[in-house]
């Protein structure tokens, strides 16, 4: 398990390459006022640079000489490219076939190596520990990494010294790597606040596992189809899992209707462009009040901005 030390001493790691990210105002008529940590605005559009960058700068010298390996649907791999070139470590990221052409191309466009796999995050996986074992190169999970985990927790740690009032943070999950990590930094610090994670429809394995208290699993069929890229995991990780048992307070889905007209919303009232994924804390907000703890200082974490152009372009329009 992770710890605030950990999280503390990640901050100080990643201090001048992750950007210490603003809160936000989003509009509201009842008078409470979401406040949007807006991770879109890190160097490579998305939280993830933060453990990515940590955990790659936790490597001994002998394993940085060797080079990484990341799978990832595509914010991950984007991080770790930008954290090995500047580490200068090689890095060989691999993409899925329906990873969106932007973040293909941004990952390339930092130095890195690109594998494509499968849709699957299943298939993501093989691919990465086959290339990963013939190559010799050092495994950078997406999640299930307790330096990843340790790293995204500064996200938290930054909400709680900024925003001390904060009685509820609403944050993504996938594989449970950034919802660990600031469920820790949250709870520690602020300990009357709730944490409670979002997750499409689709892909609900994170509910349904707190819901039985077991890891429980959604075919990869279904979490596909979920327009929230980032957020198509079927199952969150066997390190993430303890921590978001014990350290997340509740779970709650958003329909893809819900997620696009999010992205609106984001867009046009508060003038933040979210991808999918990015998004599904601001729908959650908007459309399941009801399911969430009653709050008056509640903070939406946006996790990223890396839409594709001509989906964005589409949803924006009202498609």
């Amino acid at each position: 398990m992770i710890t605030l030390l950990d999280i503390q001493s990640a901050a100080a790691r990643i201090a001048g390459v992750a950007w210490r990210t603003p809160l936000a105002r989003f509009p509201s008529e009842d008078g409470i006022e979401l406040r949007l940590k807006l991770e879109s605005l890190q160097p490579m559009g998305a939280f993830k640079i933060r453990g990515a960058y940590n955990a790659l700068a936790n490597l001994s010298a002998a394993d940085q000489a060797k080079g990484v390996i990341a799978h990832s649907s595509g914010n991950h791999a984007q991080a770790v490219a930008y954290a090995a070139r500047a580490l200068g470590i090689k890095a060989v990221l691999v993409m899925p076939s329906n990873a969106p052409a932007i973040k293909l191309a941004r990952t390339r466009g930092y130095g890195a190596e690109v594998a494509i796999s499968g849709p699957s995050s299943a298939e993501r996986a093989r691919l990465c520990a086959e290339i990963g074992a013939a190559r010799g190169l050092v495994e950078i999970h997406p999640y299930d990494n307790l330096h990843v985990m340790a790293g995204q927790g500064t996200l938290g740690l930054e909400i709680a010294e900024d925003a001390p009032e904060t009685d509820l943070v609403l944050v993504q999950v996938s594989g449970g790597g950034l919802i660990s990590g600031v469920a820790v930094a949250i709870k520690t610090l602020l300990p009357n606040a709730q944490v409670v994670g979002v997750e499409p429809a689709l892909a609900a394995d994170a509910q349904a596992s707190l819901r039985a208290g077991k890891i429980v699993s959604v075919p990869a069929e279904q979490t596909a189809q979920t327009i929230a890229d980032g957020l198509r995991v079927s199952q969150v990780g066997a390190l993430t899992w303890p921590h978001i048992r014990d350290f997340v307070d509740d779970i709650v889905t958003v329909s893809e209707d819900e997620i696009r007209a999010a992205m609106r919303a984001l867009a046009f009232e508060a003038r933040v462009l979210a991808e999918p994924s990015g998004a599904v804390t601001a729908a959650a907000w908007l459309y399941h009040r009801g399911e969430l703890p009653a709050s008056r200082h509640p903070v939406a974490v946006i996790s990223g901005g890396n839409s594709d152009p001509a989906q964005l372009a589409a949803i924006l329009a009202g498609g």
